[in-house]
């Protein structure tokens, strides 16, 4: 009965908030550009909810249109990871995609706090033209579980808050929303007719002629067995060194975001019934990392962890590492993982003589949420001028760190973001400049040392220390 009271509690919210976004959707809707038909597929078989929304888009005014807004409810702005959009040029087997810039804007009086994206046409659309884009974007922790405790021999329920239609400032005039669940195990959803279910797969729609900023909110309710791997906070540094390696080190600070465990842990079932109990934990993860990895470790705060595998060959490496523990909801484990990398690989010179760090962003672990991520590149001593190219928001400032025969300090380039997911693992780089000349001091350092120890012993051995005559 508390269950179904908090859930009809949600819906009451959502209508309120519905009312006033119809009552301020005048002021803020365009009336040039007009949604002609509207896709999303919402895929909930992880914890990530991944979203793709296909629109065409018709210019229904008498002057150019360069861009079109999307809206997002005040419940989704701070789970929203990335945001990207494509439009479709060509028809059939000549189909490509180009890219769009997309950005966050912000609309004076936006109707109870809905956040806008803005997404650049290419080309200006022009009167009577249309345009077919293609959207993407993920949310975070917006499966929330319910019941919010179970016990190991539990299945993991959550449910996932939405509007059966699409909002939008923009008119639209025939919609459908598919959800896609992880099992056909649905406690219970939202009907907003006409709505339909087939497997694993919810149909709300087709929807005709909605006005701006409608919106319908739905809650499934359903099972979700999938780990819910969220890593808090994790540092990773990556030192530069001129002689030939790169070395990883990364700082993983890791929770199971799913239903909070109750009761005692039964290590002896655990092991008996796997497939019964604890199914909503997980014993290992997976890490992706780039090829010819050489000297892993993993290991924790007591020290080395052996439980770990790695694969690895020409094209990738994968490393399987395991817990002391199982870990269920709201159980955390920290542990660092480190491992080298061929300098060749990732290092590279400029037209303008510059060299560049060319590396990975993001986190290794397979379907995994960063809540706050920190990459530290390690410059080698004597490097200047460092700047970083990330292909989206970041965080950046500069450090300095000491290590062994360091002299003035080695430049640290400090990226931070927030709220990342595996759909930010692309390509960044660092930029610096570098005087070869440098390379010869720590070396220079040492032969000066044995040198001067070496005088300091024939001096010792011919100096005649004695009172006699």
């Amino acid at each position: 009965m508390e269950g179904l009271l908090r859930l009809r509690l949600a819906l009451v919210f959502s209508v309120v908030a519905h009312l006033s976004l119809l009552v301020r959707s005048s002021s803020l809707s365009s009336p040039e550009l007009q949604i002609v038909n509207a896709e999303r597929r919402i895929d909930l078989t992880s914890h990530i909810v991944r979203v793709y929304l296909t629109l065409k888009v018709e210019n229904a005014g008498t002057s150019p249109a360069s861009e079109i807004l999307l809206a997002f409810p005040p419940t989704q702005v701070d789970r929203i990871a990335l945001v990207k959009a494509t439009a479709t040029v060509g028809k059939k087997k000549k189909k490509s995609y180009l890219p769009l810039d997309v950005n966050p804007t912000d609309l004076p009086d936006a109707p109870n706090g809905t956040k806008y994206f803005s997404i650049a046409f290419s080309n200006p659309l022009g009167m009577g033209e249309s345009v077919t884009l293609e959207v993407f974007y993920t949310l975070t922790h917006s499966q929330e579980p319910f019941p919010v405790e179970i016990s190991q021999s539990e299945s993991q329920l959550v449910y996932y808050r939405d509007s059966a239609v699409i909002l939008s400032p923009y008119h639209i005039k025939q919609q459908i929303t598919f959800i896609k669940t992880p099992s056909t195990k649905v406690e219970s959803f939202t009907r907003v007719e006409p709505t339909d279910r087939a497997g694993i797969e919810l149909k709300y729609g087709p929807y005709d002629d909605h006005p701006p900023y409608s919106f319908s909110p739905i809650i499934v309710h359903f099972e979700n067995n999938n780990p819910f791997a969220v890593v808090e906070e994790l540092v990773r540094e990556v030192e530069i060194s001129h002689w030939g390696s790169l070395q990883i080190t990364e700082h993983y600070k890791l929770v199971n975001a799913g239903a909070r465990h109750k009761g005692i842990f039964s290590r002896v079932e655990y092991q008996s019934r796997q497939s019964l109990s604890g199914v909503s934990s997980f014993k290992h993860l997976l890490a992706r990392l780039p090829p010819r990895v050489h000297s892993a470790y993993y290991r924790d705060d007591i020290g080395n962890i052996s439980s770990s595998h790695l694969r690895t060959d020409s094209r990738k490496s994968e490393m399987e590492i395991e817990p002391r523990y199982p870990l269920f909801g709201g159980w955390k484990a920290t542990f660092v993982i480190g491992y080298g990398l061929p300098l060749q690989d990732f290092l590279f010179e400029s037209p303008d003589g510059r060299r560049y760090l060319n590396f990975s962003f993001g986190c290794p672990l397979a379907e995994t949420v960063v809540d706050k991520l920190t990459i530290k590149v390690v410059l080698p001593e004597g490097s200047q001028n460092p700047s970083a190219v990330v292909p989206f928001p970041v965080k950046e400032h500069l450090e300095t760190s000491y290590s062994y025969l360091d002299v003035v300090g080695r430049t640290v380039v400090v990226l931070e973001k927030n709220n990342v997911v595996p759909e930010h693992n692309s390509p960044f780089q660092v930029y610096y400049n570098f005087n070869p000349i440098f390379m010869l001091a720590e070396p220079m350092m040492l032969a000066s040392a044995f040198f001067l120890f070496f005088m300091a012993c024939v001096a010792y051995l011919h100096v005649d220390l004695s009172i006699r005559k």
